[in-house]
């Protein structure tokens, strides 16, 4: 006996209890909104009896109650039919709690009974295969899955009219399987070819039109068009407006896509209105432990983090958690994704203990889930070697991006824009190592595959280029730097929109180049384009705003406008207190920042103070032998030295050697921290121990460094003051003509090194 019920009004009874009276009226047969509702479920929920139980169990996400139930009723069949079309079911239940070796077996379980019993083109056997293909897909077995796709495809073109949404279904799983493989022009002409169809063969305004649109937008996003992306995502968002429930759940899925294009052209807060709309209508719709209402706080938490608010991102991020923990199996892959999602927000406050759990725990169950080949896995592995990066663990960092290389390598087809990611980031610790040419090496290969696999105007080209540019500006080759750095800004330029923060990274990245030269006031012109950017686009104590206020501080301490440089420190400072836990070691850095500036106003006691204060973070935040206490010990050491008291200069370098000479560190740093030691020699009249450490620096120099770099020139030039001190002229002049050849070669005529070489120049002239 069926009876369906329309409430009426609802009146409370007792103010002091929950007691209401509920009218309920008896709806019939002919009643329209009873019609349309039983057909939506029919559409949506198929079979007949305990199968169609079984289905509305997995549609609300009772998947283990779902498996309780077919498990019973294929321990009561004996005939082959049930078995085979039970089977099916079960391999759907593991299939939706991310089991899929378990979900294949089931499928193949099913195919086998089908296959004995049906004609080998019957369109059960399509769907099958579908199934199949799926898992594989899943799994990662991208290539398995097209073939299984191509086969269901086969027999669907052979029972079915050219025009039947069947087949366009099985174009459109090709397509999602050349869109995983990362060949966007495959998965695009198969989206294409399942959208002909669809167009033909349903009315204008069916649901599947609107996924039809999403997919071919979702196509355009991974190829970084976000604004053709957000085209089909509003396209689709069009038809299920105007064909389904104002809270349907696949309604929320679409705002929730037009969320994500606007994340990635920057717009903040239209993603976030977009996805507080899925959200609304997933709360409304599913129940509260469905997983698809923890996507929904998953994504509010990714614009959060966006925005540098850590603290509401992680309590998104541990909402989802909680659904997915209730709603999932242990072992389910998207638990894995919720680990590392709170994992980075660990990291990003700079707890890296706590971020280093979470994503091991994500590892772990990866590991369980998965095929060891698969790409979920690799980035597992990766999350992992990012911490061991920021925690300067250079060795242990490139073991765990190794790891995930190799992963890569195997499961992906070679142009795969993740392997080039992979390549990207090992060159990002040799960059971090000091090892230039083996990091260039690393990016050109990363750039190799996204000229190939991507568009030429795809923002991830454009990260590849920058990186180039980094390298090269390290080097010290600041023509190249500016090449890469510009051709990476044409690039955000086209593909973002004009406040988009990349595009304010970008302008950061040239604005370096040149302060580097020494061409100040034009560094300050784009620092201040890149800070205009920001002011439009993120909220005002993002972290990002600290980084470009520092960028504008550099640059007046460049020029000699102490007092400016200060003002722009300090506001980075008050930012890094408001974005940063008290525990971070970055808190660190706008000391270090304004004790150069007083260094340089030769206020020895306020640079003491700060660069002290910046020790004492590092010492309470860093490892014990961490790369950054050697460079403020150094910095203390070379205050001390100005200050003419050398035992206490030479206690706080040998404290920096110490370091830098036995952990991995960057070599360059070390090599600073030799000169340095020279200096302080020279000072004390010490020239011999003065050499020998001139000549350790400039050996670490000359290995890493290109003939031609500034940084050689500054070593010269004290080499030079040394042979002039000891009266061996010829020795001084040959020196300091080295370091003017490279300052007149690489800086502007009015640096104040070259300004000084002269000088030095001159002074040795007049004594040969």
């Amino acid at each position: 006996m069926h009876t369906v019920f329309r409430i009426g009004d609802i009146r409370k009874i007792d103010d002091n209890r929950s007691l209401y009276e509920v009218d309920l009226k008896l709806t019939s047969d002919n009643d329209p909104q009873l019609r349309q509702l039983a057909d939506r479920i029919r559409k949506e929920v198929d079979g007949t009896g305990w199968y169609r139980m079984g289905q509305l169990l997995l549609k609300i996400s009772q998947s283990d109650k779902a498996e309780e139930l077919y498990t019973a009723l294929l321990e009561q069949t004996s005939n082959d039919t049930d078995k085979a079309r039970i089977n099916n079911k079960l391999g759907d239940v593991k299939y939706d709690q991310g089991r899929y070796e378990e979900a294949n077996s089931f499928y193949k379980t099913a195919l086998k009974i089908y296959r004995k019993t049906l004609p080998k083109d019957h369109s059960t056997l399509a769907e099958i295969y579908n199934s199949i293909g799926a898992v594989h897909n899943n799994m990662a077995n991208h290539s398995r899955a097209v073939q299984y796709f191509e086969r269901a495809l086969k027999i669907r073109k052979q029972a079915l009219p050219s025009t039947h949404s069947d087949i366009a279904e099985s174009y459109a799983w090709i397509g999602t399987a050349y869109n995983n493989m990362g060949e966007y022009s495959k998965a695009l002409e198969f989206y294409k070819k399942a959208h002909k169809i669809y167009e033909i063969a349903l009315p204008s305004n069916h649901p599947s039109l609107a996924k039809s649109y999403n997919c071919i937008g979702g196509v355009y996003y991974s190829m970084g068009d976000y604004s053709k992306a957000l085209e089909f995502y509003e396209k689709s968002l069009k038809i299920f407006v105007k064909a389904l429930p104002s809270n349907h759940p696949d309604l929320g899925d679409s705002y929730a896509s037009i969320g994500a294009a606007y994340s990635s052209m920057g717009d903040y807060s239209k993603a976030l209105d977009f996805y507080e709309k899925a959200h609304q209508i997933h709360e409304i719709a599913l129940p509260p432990n469905h997983p698809n209402l923890g996507n929904s706080y998953n994504c509010i938490g990714t614009i959060y983090y966006s925005n540098g608010d850590y603290s509401k991102a992680l309590e998104f991020y541990e909402k989802a958690h909680q659904i997915y923990e209730i709603a999932l199996p242990p072992n389910h892959p998207s638990l894995a994704t919720s680990y590392n999602n709170i994992g980075q927000v660990y990291n990003a406050t700079g707890d890296y203990s706590k971020a280093v759990e979470f994503y091991e725990k994500s590892n772990k169950t990866f590991e369980k889930a998965l095929p060891p080949n698969h790409p979920n896995l690799a980035t597992s592995y990766g999350k992992i070697a990012g911490v061991y990066r920021d925690m300067s663990d250079y060795s242990k960092a490139l073991e765990f991006y190794e790891k995930a290389h190799k992963i890569y390598e195997i499961a992906l087809p070679p142009n795969h824009p993740s392997l080039a990611t992979s390549y990207s980031n090992i060159g990002q610790v040799y960059n971090a190592m000091g090892d230039y040419s083996k990091a260039l090496e690393f990016y050109e290969k990363d750039l190799e595959i996204a000229n190939n696999a991507l568009s030429p105007n795809h923002p991830d080209l454009a990260i590849s280029f920058s990186t180039i540019g980094q390298v090269y500006n390290a080097m010290g080759d600041y023509s190249k730097a500016q090449e890469f750095y510009e051709k990476a800004h044409k690039i955000y330029e086209i593909a973002l929109p004009p406040n988009h923060p990349s595009l304010a990274n970008s302008y950061n990245n040239i604005g370096q180049v040149y302060n580097a030269v020494g061409d100040y006031s034009k560094a300050l012109e784009f620092y201040q384009k890149s800070l205009h950017i920001f002011e439009k686009t993120l909220p005002p104590n993002h972290l990002d705003f600290g980084s470009s206020y520092a960028c504008i501080g550099a640059a007046y301490s460049s020029m000699g406008d102490y007092s400016k440089a200060l003002e722009f420190y300090e506001k980075a400072h008050k930012i890094y207190e408001v974005a940063l836990p008290l525990n971070h070691p970055h808190l660190a850095f706008p000391f270090n920042w304004l004790g150069k500036v007083y260094l340089r106003m030769k206020d020895y006691s306020k640079a003491l103070e700060s660069f002290e204060k910046c020790l004492s973070i590092w010492q309470k935040t860093s490892p014990e032998n961490h790369s950054y206490l050697a460079i403020a010990f150094s910095s203390i050491g070379d205050v001390h030295r100005l200050m003419g008291d050398y035992e206490k200069a030479l206690t706080f370098h040998r404290n920096a050697i110490n370091i830098q000479e036995n952990v991995q560190c960057n070599p360059l740093d070390c090599s600073a921290t030799y000169i340095n030691l020279g200096e302080t020699y020279r000072e004390m009249k010490d020239y011999s121990t003065a050499l020998t450490y001139y000549q350790k620096g400039l050996d670490i120099r000359e290995k890493k460094l290109p003939k031609n770099h500034p940084d050689l020139a500054v070593v010269y030039h004290n080499l030079a003051k040394l042979y002039l001190a000891t009266e061996q002229y010829s020795m001084a002049m040959k020196n300091v003509e080295l370091a003017l050849e490279i300052a007149q070669d690489k800086l502007p005529s009015n640096h104040p090194h070259l300004l000084e070489y002269k000088e030095t120049f001159e002074n040795i002239r007049k004594k040969t």
